[in-house]
């Protein structure tokens, strides 16, 4: 039996011609946009050129932009809604994440201090917009990038660009480490301890919210364990010890911005009031007995924690809602025991990122 595979025959120059007919005459009724998305060799074709021509290789550095040229380039983030791809529904938040810069801050004790900054910058974008140019952002946000850094300059920065990228709601968002010089507990040695604190302006439907975040690391004992290792001392003389654990706590403040300036160290103490068991920089040997008697008298479960930070930011009129966050890396368990305590509806939710708590570990 004779088997015979069909043989595509190589189209010659008259086919060639006709195809190119085909494509002009569709071309004469179709609209810029869609020629626009054709490749570019057969664009070029279409709206007259002869052939595709061949480009230069050399990097032209004499090249100078004038007006008529910068008209001329093509904005597809900024073109019609028909060049939309999937459902026609606003999206919420549009923008960059992680660009960095060193900002200045204005700080309670020690002036203006320069940090290294994580900007992340989001506007709503209505339904019959393709898209936003990105770099508007950050050029908004560099007008401002040598002030000295308060919430009342990160307004400015929103307001621009919320002008700019011709949207209603937007968010700016700055992460940083400050830095905050902490006493040893007995033997007078200090250093510098390091927190992760973040800014954050929301403007939502024409109303601005100012948002603190801090993560404060500490040591929590298990005062079940303590107990426990007091049982096995008094009844049996056995030595015990019980377990105890580093410790994040990501506290989240909205302002009321008619009750006064929030400062970073004014958070961060409110923390250490509520537990005093934070982790400790320099340390001598009388300093880490110090520390060890200090989480003797200050055991707490997870849940405990969540609502001694609770206590201080009840009391603050400075504090509007809140939301804490604990997480008790366990040295018993190989899992955490976490909790989550909110106060108002900025931070009530009933859904979380699914790897929320993967993300408070401190890892110095």
């Amino acid at each position: 039996m004779n088997i015979s595979t069909p043989i595509t025959p190589t189209p010659d120059r008259v086919a060639a011609e006709k195809a190119l007919e085909t494509l002009r005459a569709w071309a004469s009724s179709a609209d810029a946009t869609e020629l626009a998305t054709l490749d570019p060799a057969v664009a070029q074709m279409l709206t007259g050129g002869a052939a595709y021509p061949l480009l230069k290789r050399d990097y032209p550095a004499d090249f100078a932009i004038e007006p008529e040229y910068k008209e001329s380039l093509p904005d597809l983030q900024n073109g019609p809604s028909s060049l939309i791809k999937g459902a026609k529904q606003q999206i919420q938040h549009v923008g960059i994440s992680n660009f960095r810069l060193p900002v200045q801050f204005e700080t309670r004790d020690n002036g203006p201090l320069t940090l290294e900054t994580s900007v992340t910058g989001t506007v709503s974008l209505e339904a019959d917009k393709k898209g936003i140019n990105m770099s508007r952002i950050m050029r908004s946000f560099y007008k401002h990038a040598e002030s000295t850094f308060s919430f009342k300059v990160i307004e400015a920065a929103l307001e621009d660009y919320i002008t700019d990228l011709e949207s209603f709601d937007a968010r700016i968002q700055m992460r940083f480490s400050f830095p905050m010089k902490i006493s040893s507990l007995r033997s007078g040695l200090t250093g510098y301890q390091y927190y992760d604190v973040a800014l954050e302006l929301v403007e939502h439907a024409g109303v601005r919210q100012q948002i603190i975040h801090l993560d404060y690391v500490y040591s929590s004992t298990c005062p079940c364990s303590l107990e426990l290792s007091e049982h096995a001392r008094a009844t049996r003389n056995q030595l015990a010890t019980p377990h105890s654990q580093r410790s994040v706590a990501r506290v989240s403040v909205l302002l009321d911005n008619d009750a006064g300036v929030m400062w970073f160290e004014d958070l961060i103490e409110a923390c250490r009031r509520a537990v005093p068991t934070e982790t400790q920089v320099m340390v001598k040997r009388e300093d880490e007995q110090a520390f060890a008697e200090l989480n003797a008298a200050n055991p707490v479960f997870v849940e405990d924690a969540a609502r001694l930070f609770c206590e201080q930011l009840l009391a603050d009129a400075r504090i509007s809602d809140f939301r804490v966050i604990a997480s008790h890396q366990e040295s018993l368990h190989s899992h955490d025991a976490v909790s989550v305590l909110t106060e108002g509806p900025t931070f009530a939710q009933s859904s979380f990122d699914p790897k929320l708590f993967n993300t408070l570990f401190h890892v110095g």
